[in-house]
């Protein structure tokens, strides 16, 4: 199985490569986005899908600080 993990910070905690991004977006002329949340994708194959939960909870997030989804890929 394909899958991709995509990881996040938790709703609440300070994001500061979302807010520099942010911020720099009206200097490059874009407007209206706001919320921005930087996070990180790890795209993966694995042949037991049932270790993925457990992959993303004590290696590929910081479950204290980040959310992560998996999503499999065809």
């Amino acid at each position: 199985m394909k899958a991709r993990v995509l990881i996040r910070p938790k709703a609440g905690i300070l994001d500061p490569q979302g807010v520099a991004v942010e911020q720099a977006l009206p200097a490059l002329g874009f407007s209206g986005i706001s919320e921005v949340r930087v996070g990180r994708m790890v795209e993966l194959e694995i042949e037991d899908e049932s270790q993925l939960d457990a992959l993303c909870q004590k290696l590929l997030a910081n479950t204290l600080i980040e959310d992560y989804e998996v999503v499999s890929v065809s």
